[in-house]
């Protein structure tokens, strides 16, 4: 009987690619005599090269070598060759909408996400406060309709219980001593309105470094913002280290990760990528809302940092302009509550 070789789809950004390891890692150890192949960007691969000896990773540039409707035949064909079984696809969008019409064309077994877009729309437009199944949910549900039911509770880390390898880490982040708080700050996202403003989170900071003298800090992210800010944050506190300057690549930041106390992050992929290292997040919320599904794997709505207004949420992934024109949504957070939120996960 040919062996199962499942191929999973799923492109997108780095925070969605982040919320199909603790899925896919439950389905190749609940069935570690199928075949898993993921199929995603370049970028994610550290993600899924080491998750389990049945998962195999495989990248597709549809930018340049697989653009256009030529680009994904080429595609189509190169997949062919690695003989899948079924179809799991957790992007839904029109590129992987074209792959799947190749393969039921070639009458393989093909499932794809559910993007429950009716309760999307009901929960930004008539604020009707629901939970929507989360991203992990809707995941495992594909693969459920292909025949493997699986329980996601199992996964905690993509690491042994006592972290990551911090000897694979540069020297200048250095072993974690015993009388050290370690706190990772990803202030910033792709969307405006997922910032918490930059004047407010270096009172964060201050007020972090107050209360505990033997913090580390360690700011993660990278972009236009990271690189005004960051330099000027740890040119002002010695407790402050960018990421980005000593640690190369992701494998390593999510090393440092899973020996953090906590981590602060707004609704980004930070979030998710301190998730699959197994450590609490404190996140803050702005635009957008847990309740659409998107809050960190295992993580307590209790530390997600918000405030109730009439106009919340005003989008589900907060690439929408704020209409009051005031992000009041997190100018509003006073620095404190996240301080005492953080707190409180240390202090436990």
């Amino acid at each position: 009987m040919k062996k199962e070789h499942i191929l999973v789809i799923r492109f997108s950004a780095l925070g969605d690619v982040a919320m199909v390891v603790p899925v896919v890692w439950a389905l190749a150890h609940q069935y570690p005599d199928i075949r898993i192949t993921v199929l995603s960007r370049k970028f994610a691969r550290p993600l899924f090269d080491d998750l389990a000896p049945n998962v195999n990773f495989m990248e597709a540039d549809l930018k340049t070598e697989y653009h256009g409707v030529i680009g994904l035949n080429a595609l189509y064909r190169r997949l062919t060759a690695k003989q899948f079984t079924k179809i799991a696809d957790l992007h839904n969008v029109l590129r992987s909408e074209y792959l799947r019409m190749r393969f039921n064309l070639g009458r393989y077994r093909v499932e794809h996400i559910h993007k429950h877009r009716g309760q999307r729309r009901k929960l930004v437009k008539n604020k009707i406060k629901q939970q929507l199944p989360t991203s992990f949910e809707s995941y495992a549900e594909v693969f459920e309709r292909l025949g493997y039911p699986i329980d996601i509770k199992q996964f905690k880390s993509i690491f042994p219980e006592e972290g990551g390898n911090l000897n694979l880490l540069p020297k200048e982040i250095g072993p974690k001593k015993n009388f050290e708080q370690w706190i990772g700050i990803a202030p910033f996202a792709a969307h405006e309105g997922k910032i918490y403003p930059p004047r407010l989170m270096e009172q964060v900071i201050f007020q972090l470094i107050q209360k505990y003298p033997n913090v580390r800090i360690f700011l993660f992210g990278m972009g236009e913002n990271e690189n005004k800010y960051f330099p000027i944050w740890a040119a002002q506190y010695h407790q402050c280290q960018s990421v980005q300057r000593y640690c190369e690549g992701m494998y390593q930041e999510l090393i440092l990760m899973s020996h953090l106390n906590m981590m602060l992050s707004m609704d980004s992929a930070n979030m998710h990528l301190a998730s699959l290292a197994g450590i609490p997040v404190v996140s803050v919320w702005g635009a957008t809302h847990p309740m659409a599904g998107f809050l960190g794997f295992n993580q307590e709505t209790d530390n997600a940092i918000q405030i109730d207004l009439e106009c919340r949420p005003c989008s589900i992934f907060g690439n929408k302009p704020c209409r009051r024109g005031d992000y009041a949504c997190l100018q509003n957070i006073p620095p404190e509550r996240i301080v005492e939120r953080i707190t409180s996960l240390i202090n436990n």
